[in-house]
């Protein structure tokens, strides 16, 4: 969420490194990308200690990316020490590097963080190759599973999908949502403008219909303003990841129950949702926006260029800043409309706490006390504040939440209703196919939906197969 933007052949030599036993070299999803802005803060790059060689862990060390999220969470353990004894180092690594670092102490066994903010992607390797301790009995029987949203814990926390096995504490949710302009929307003469022509009132769009017919009304070259700001990018997933909230709102899927996907990625309703996005990017993206991703997203919104935007919930804190959004007084925020059918879905970002297998039955206790302790609701509250995007339900639903972010409504609502892309270790495999033939129609404008999705469909039935994943 994700975004760590990295080449896809870089991805694909990782994993091919990482069947290999050696140092890999990846990335992470497109669900919320951080920027290098951070320095570390805190800890040298080994585990933490104990006291004199006895079992009593004094220090412990969790890994995660470099963004403005990490040291919320650096602010936030100085709480803990004081109150358990116990340091917690938060080491950042830059979003480019950070699955490199993470992927080589795999490799090696090695025990240079206790713990790890791991994305939802990695939840395939990381459980099947022994790399995360199972938290299944300590999340249900402390009754800490039940205090996070369905959803984040079955995309952040749960593999094999369905089976109830769980590796992560769902940390920081994240999913897509829209920014848009309400001055526009709320101006008398568009909004009988755009009643005269459509025959209803000019809102927040309740369905991707409405949303295509408002992206249409507010393109206006001539004026040097279009409808919306997508994504695009093909470098890693971000082209996915905008088009998956169309996908699953249409009521389609990647595959279905048993992993098979003919007739699947390419059935009708997944047709007619990659012909919309390539309908919403061909009459009304801005110019330049043939590679876009949240930074292109936000700058097409803040120079004014659109009426509408659609990013990762982590990245509308700048289109709510005076000090970087000029409209931002006039921004408001909602989450996905509805699909043809009602149901309503959203990209998931984000990511989850996991404990390093590597480390000693000590370290590994002492873990799950940090867990244990960051999973209470007041202290998910505290994270809130901070800027941390809570998973914890009744942290979400509280007034307080609510009232803190003008894009916090939306996020909550949005948490109800995230779903994910594959996240079995050949998902790298299957991302550049949907990258590369849904770019390749969607921007290029090659061919038809459904020769590109025939095409994921066949690509992905081979890979799978390969993998061992039935497909007859």
């Amino acid at each position: 969420m994700s975004k760590r933007v990295l080449p896809f052949l870089l991805l694909l030599f990782a994993m091919i490194m990482v069947a290999c036993g050696a140092p890999t070299n990846g990335g992470t999803t497109g669900d919320t990308g951080g920027e290098d802005t951070a320095g570390d803060t805190g800890g040298d790059d080994t585990g933490g200690e104990t006291d004199g060689g006895g079992d009593e862990v004094t220090e412990l060390t969790i890994i995660w990316a470099q963004w403005a999220p990490s040291d919320y969470l650096a602010t936030l353990v100085q709480d803990y020490e004081t109150e358990a004894g116990v340091k917690i180092n938060v080491v950042q690594e830059p979003w480019g590097s950070y699955f490199d670092r993470v992927a080589t102490e795999w490799a090696a066994q090695g025990t240079a963080f206790d713990m790890l903010v791991g994305d939802s992607q990695w939840l395939g390797q990381a459980a099947s190759q022994g790399h995360y301790v199972e938290l299944t009995d300590f999340l249900n029987d402390e009754g800490i599973a039940e205090t996070v949203t369905p959803a984040t814990l079955k995309y952040y926390a749960e593999y094999p999908s369905d089976s109830g096995t769980l590796w992560a504490y769902p940390t920081e949710g994240d999913a897509d949502g829209w920014a848009y302009r309400k001055d526009l929307f709320e101006d008398p003469e568009e909004m009988a403008a755009f009643e005269e022509e459509y025959g209803y009132p000019l809102a927040v769009p309740a369905t991707w219909a409405e949303l295509m017919d408002m992206a249409k009304f507010f393109t206006r070259p001539d004026d040097g303003l279009y409808g919306a700001a997508i994504y695009t990018q093909i470098d890693y997933d971000g082209l996915t990841m905008g088009f998956e909230n169309v996908l699953f709102s249409f009521g389609a899927d990647w595959k279905d129950a048993d992993n098979k996907v003919d007739g699947v990625i390419n059935s009708p309703e997944a047709i007619a949702a990659a012909e919309y996005y390539r309908e919403l990017y061909d009459c009304c993206s801005p110019p330049g926006m043939s590679n876009a991703f949240f930074q292109e997203s936000n700058d097409a919104f803040t120079s004014g260029q659109v009426a509408m935007s659609m990013n990762y919930f982590a990245f509308f804190p700048a289109l709510a800043s005076p000090e970087t959004n000029p409209h931002a007084e006039n921004t408001g925020f909602f989450a996905n409309p509805a699909g043809p059918s009602g149901e309503r879905f959203a990209a998931l970002g984000g990511q989850g706490i996991s404990i390093n297998a590597y480390i000693d039955p000590a370290r590994q206790e002492a873990s799950k006390d940090f867990i244990r302790w960051f999973a209470q609701e007041e202290i998910q509250a505290k994270w809130a504040a901070l800027g941390g995007y809570t998973c914890n339900i009744n942290v979400l639903e509280s007034d307080e939440f609510l009232g803190a972010a003008p894009y916090n409504p939306a996020f909550a609502e949005t948490m109800t209703f995230v779903k994910d892309f594959w996240n079995i270790p050949e998902f790298g495999s299957l991302l550049e196919s949907v990258q590369r033939n849904l770019h390749a129609y969607i921007v290029g404008g090659e061919g038809t939906a459904e020769d590109a999705l025939n095409t994921v469909a066949t690509e992905h039935k081979d890979l799978l197969e390969e993998a061992g994943y039935p497909q007859e």
